[in-house]
């Protein structure tokens, strides 16, 4: 079973940055894809960005230019940078890796932007 451990989340204030971490309990060397998705209340769970193995990074549109992932293979951690945080991007941000056919999925990290 593989672990996914996320941490760095926390309140922001609005124009701030918060830098994410999502460790693997296995090497993420083989896996085909790493991202970050988000859930805000009563809001359904959406990328926000991702990387592949082989490929070109996807960013969603909202976060495009404030948000960047990056993949630490030696640390077997997927990273995502949020710079000029906004309210909007106020919700729990999940770690998820895929080794197809599986995908997991960490416990989520709250992030709260303030006004």
């Amino acid at each position: 079973q593989v672990q996914l451990v996320e941490s760095g989340g926390g309140l922001v204030q609005a124009g701030g940055s918060l830098r994410l971490s999502c460790a693997a309990s296995r090497s993420i060397f083989s896996a085909n894809r790493m991202g970050w998705y988000r859930q805000a209340p009563g809001k359904q769970r959406e990328l926000v960005a991702a990387v592949p193995g082989v490929g070109s990074i996807i960013y969603a549109d909202s976060v495009k230019g404030r948000f960047t992932i990056s993949r630490d293979n030696a640390k077997n951690t997927v990273y995502l940078q949020m710079n000029s945080l906004k309210p909007e991007d106020t919700a729990v941000y999940y770690c998820n890796v895929l080794w197809l056919p599986y995908s997991y999925w960490g416990q989520g990290t709250q992030v709260t932007v303030s006004s």
